[in-house]
């Protein structure tokens, strides 16, 4: 029985540490979504730069489980857009304003698979809990 309440346990855990992870991973989306037409703070500067979360695993060893963390947050160094705007005022001395590397689309992307992910880690917690109390059910009776 003592396995059982420690599978649940690492389950749980398992599942804890991808909600946290993917929680992490919208904020980033999030931000980067938010800034999507921001510009540099003056004229001709770089604006806001796309950031991409990165995924690590680490060993819980209290529970001898492998479990996920939002590793660190990367810049994306793919080009900024270049849109011709002469009267901007971040526009450059050619009359070009820099906008951040961020594709709306490809944020919304990104978003919709991390809340995926979030909804398959509160379902497997959910069950572990079900499971749970089913087994307590078991013992009361």
């Amino acid at each position: 029985m003592a396995d059982n309440g420690s599978d649940f346990a690492r389950s749980m855990s398992i599942a804890t540490s991808g909600l946290r992870a993917q929680a992490g991973r919208m904020r980033v989306i999030s931000e980067n979504i938010a800034n999507v037409d921001s510009t540099g703070p003056t004229a001709g500067a770089d604006p806001y730069r796309r950031k991409v979360p990165t995924f690590s695993s680490a060993l819980d060893r209290s529970l001898d489980a492998r479990v996920v963390t939002l590793g660190k947050i990367r810049p994306d160094q793919t080009a900024f857009r270049i849109k011709h705007e002469p009267g901007n005022p971040a526009a450059d001395a050619a009359g070009n304003v820099k906008y951040p590397n961020v594709n709306p689309l490809v944020e919304m992307t990104d978003m919709r698979e991390a809340q995926r992910s979030y909804e398959a880690n509160l379902n497997i917690i959910s069950a572990t809990r079900r499971m749970i109390q089913r087994t307590l059910d078991i013992l009361k009776a």
